[in-house]
Order: C-alpha cells, then sequence, then structure tokens
C-alpha cells in the first residue's frame, strides 16, 4: 500500500492545500494556469509544503507533457536526453497540429496543443553548475519550461543566467488552517484511516511536530494510526496529545524520512553554538553529517551564526567559518566533517555578542520610518564642476588629516544627529572598541 502521504497528494488545483499568495483567486500561478501562459520558474520553501505537487498539477491542468529529474541521481546526459526528447515531442506535435486534422487537435484539453513541455527538477540546488548551464539554451528557446523545486535560496545555488530566466515564488509552511483542513480531509477521505475509525480528541502535538510541514503531518497520522492502542467504547481509536508524543518517542524515524527533519536539527545546532554548549553542537552536527546533510548548507549557517551570534565579541569567528566554508565548498564529504567540526567548536566555545546584529535591524526599522533622508551636502561626491558650485563636498574633513585619524563632524542626515544604533554589549573586544570611540568622541558617543 502507498504511504498516506502519496495517498493524500492532490490531483488538482482546487484540491490543492495553501500556497494561496501563489493559487489563490488571482494569484499568479493560478493566472498562468487559467491562462495558459506558463513561463519558467523556481519554487523555493520547506520540505512538505507542496512544490513537486503543484509542479504535477499544473502539468495536469495544461496537459502539458511532463518531465522529471532528480538533481540527486541525474546528471547532464539525462538533462540532454530530456531535451531531446522535449525537441522531438514538440516537433511531432507541431507537425500534427498544422495537418488536416488540426481542428480535431485543437480540442485536445484546454489548451494549444503545441505548448511546450515541463520539465520539474527536484532539489534543483544540488545541480552542478555544468549540469545547471546544460539547461540554458532549452530554457532561453522554450524548447521546455523549466519548474524547478528547492528548499535553498536560489541566489546561492543557481548560477546567475539560469535564475535571471526563472522567475522565483516563495512557498511557506502551511497554517493551522491549512493542517486542520488537510486533517479533515485525511479523515475522511482516505479509506485506511477511515477504517481505523480515528478520533482526534487533541490536535496541539500533531500539529506542533508537523511544523507546517504536510508530509510530515500525515506521516505521523499514519504512524499514530497504526500504533496507537486507546480505544473508546465505541471501539474509536482516541488520539490526544500524549499519544502522539509517545507515539514519536517510540518511533523516532518513523516520521523521519530521508531527513524530514532538517529545520528541527539545523535550529538545534545553531541553539546550541548560541548557547555555548560545544558538545551539543557537535551532536547535532554528527546527526547532518551522519544523515548526508549538504555540507554547504550546515556550513553558510555556521557563517551566519558567526555573524549573528557572536559578531563583534569575536571577529575571528566570521574569518573561521568562511574558511569552512572554502574547505567543504573545495573537499566536500567526508573530510569535509574535520573543518566544520572544528568550526563549531570554536564559534560554541567563543563569548557572544548580537550587537551588530541588533544595530543593523534598529537601523533599519528607522530607515523604514524616516524614508530617504538626504545626504549631507559635505558627505556628497564632487564628480562635476556643476556639483563643486552647487556645495556638494565643501567643508568635509578628510579624517587622515588629522590627529588619531579623527576629526568630528556630521555624518547622519539632518535631523537624525542624535540617533544611535550600536549598544556595545558586555565583551572585553566590545568594551575595548566603545572605551576608544569615547575617547574619540567624548559624550558624543556615550
Amino acid at each position: 500500500m502507498l504511504p498516506l502521504a502519496e495517498r493524500m497528494r492532490p490531483k488538482r488545483l482546487c484540491e490543492y492545500i495553501g500556497q494561496k499568495h501563489l493559487v489563490g483567486e488571482g494569484a499568479v500561478i493560478r493566472v498562468m494556469i487559467e491562462t495558459g501562459n506558463l513561463s519558467s520558474f523556481i519554487l523555493w520553501g520547506p520540505p512538505g509544503v507542496g512544490k513537486t505537487t503543484l509542479a504535477r498539477i499544473i502539468a495536469r491542468e495544461l496537459d502539458r507533457p511532463f518531465y522529471t529529474l532528480s538533481a540527486v541521481s541525474s546528471g547532464v546526459k539525462e538533462v540532454r536526453d530530456v531535451i531531446d526528447k522535449a525537441k522531438k515531442s514538440n516537433a511531432l506535435m507541431r507537425d500534427s497540429f498544422f495537418s488536416a486534422n488540426n481542428q480535431e487537435l485543437r480540442q485536445f484539453g484546454n489548451n494549444d496543443i503545441t505548448a511546450n513541455p515541463i520539465l520539474f527538477i527536484d532539489e534543483i540546488h544540488r545541480f552542478s553548475k555544468s549540469q545547471q548551464d546544460s539547461l540554458l539554451g532549452a530554457v532561453e528557446d522554450g524548447t521546455i519550461t523549466l519548474i524547478g523545486a528547492t528548499t535553498e535560496n536560489p541566489s546561492f545555488e543557481v548560477i546567475s543566467p539560469l535564475l535571471s530566466r526563472c522567475a522565483v515564488y516563495v512557498l511557506k509552511p502551511l497554517g493551522m488552517s491549512d493542517m486542520d483542513e488537510l486533517l479533515d480531509r485525511t479523515l475522511n477521505e482516505d479509506e485506511y484511516i477511515r477504517a481505523r475509525h480515528l478520533v482526534i480528541k487533541e490536535k496541539e502535538s500533531l500539529f506542533r511536530f508537523s511544523g507546517g510541514d504536510a508530509r510530515k503531518l500525515l506521516n505521523i497520522i499514519d504512524l499514530v494510526a497504526n500504533t496507537v492502542t486507546q480505544k473508546d467504547a465505541d471501539g474509536n481509536i482516541l488520539i490526544d496529545n500524549k499519544a502522539v508524543t509517545e507515539s514519536l518517542q517510540q518511533n523516532p524515524l518513523a516520521y523521519d524520512k530521508d531527513g524530514e527533519m532538517h529545520y528541527d536539527i539545523i535550529s538545534a545546532f545553531i541553539k546550541s553554538i548560541r548557547g555555548s554548549d560545544p558538545d551539543a553542537a557537535i551532536y547535532w552536527l554528527a546527526r547532518m553529517v551522519a544523515a548526508g546533510e549538504d555540507p554547504k548548507f550546515i556550513a553558510r549557517r555556521l557563517v551566519i551564526s558567526a555573524s549573528e551570534d557572536i559578531g563583534l565579541a569575536n571577529p575571528n569567528a566570521l574569518l573561521i567559518a568562511n574558511t569552512a566554508f572554502d574547505a567543504v565548498s573545495k573537499i566536500g564529504w567526508p573530510e569535509g566533517r574535520i573543518p566544520l567540526a572544528m568550526a563549531t567548536v570554536y564559534l560554541a566555545s567563543s563569548q557572544k555578542s548580537n550587537s551588530a546584529y541588533l544595530a543593523i535591524d534598529s537601523a533599519l526599522e528607522t530607515v523604514k520610518k524616516t524614508g530617504n533622508m538626504p545626504v549631507p551636502l559635505h558627505l556628497r561626491n564632487a564628480p562635476t564642476e556643476l556639483m563643486s558650485e552647487l556645495g556638494y563636498g565643501e567643508n568635509y574633513k578628510y579624517a587622515h588629516d588629522f590627529a588619531n585619524h579623527f576629526v568630528k563632524q556630521q555624518f547622519l542626515p539632518d535631523g537624525m544627529t542624535d540617533c544611535r544604533f550600536w549598544y556595545p554589549q558586555g565583551s572585553p573586544a566590545e568594551q575595548k572598541m566603545s572605551e576608544w570611540l569615547r575617547f574619540l568622541w567624548g559624550e558624543d558617543k556615550k
């Protein structure tokens, strides 16, 4: 029997749950389907939010030939084979379309029979540069319409020429109402689940452990339907928070196939670093290494942690994290675990500060409120004579001409000179920086 998640996979757009910003009335992907004007795009979002399902629905709704490739198991050869098939298919369809029977063929489906095939690439972020390069011509000339799916930020993993040919649409974790709808539909529509006579007394644990992941929710329902034995007087299986928690603790991998706890584990990893527990951080790193996680994904999170959580308390942390990123990009698994472990222990053991993180967020909030404040004239560049005559750059003082390479002058826009964004925290490194600024600025930088 197929897994519950596969049995409940929607086949039509009317059955699709969530992502109303993309498929709701008037939303971009719904409009593409309704008009038949489909362009190439990449779906970016966490696992279990409907990326693959949406691609299949689009192909079915538009009656398009549909080819699929997995970046894990496909190479340049497989890409070229699909493109060749698409070219032959396109040529055959166009020849048929303009034959004597074209009137009959026009009635095939809702769209033009000459519409291009869809190539769906799952985990497109795992494609190498050469693999992505092999797609460019076919996407550019319309041989195929590309739909990619990724859990990673496309700007990091997809080459610029391909990214410029594709829109990027962000899919969100399912909300509570979406999960509720999926749960109700499963209980009412799946024959096996209906036969088990499940009665959901409490939903909180189901939704909490699922974390907005539809596949995970269905896997948990499948698990508890087969493991919970508590029944009421009518023979119904009772599902409450306790039953769900106990089932998952007894079967920790049953709902975690193929790394579905990807985001849970990386969260625990980063929080262990932030909490200065190198042992816990190494443990979560080992979990990711053992699961075959992309080493660059881990390394990117280390770079972020070094900036966000350690920051100016130890600027060397960013250098080490970036060096680890560079190392694993060159060597991969299994040796890549070693620089990742070095960086993990260093970051977890380092003093912490989020002052730079708080400073940029505070400054961004001020920018939202104040808008585009004009740059003071003395700070503006004056590349032309007219600009000089207008006072651009006038009275600017070159800091290196003064003692300690410093001279007091205004650097913030008019009306904002009292604004403060960066507040040093208690680490020795930041206290030293703060003391230096106070020496230079006096009471202005208290």
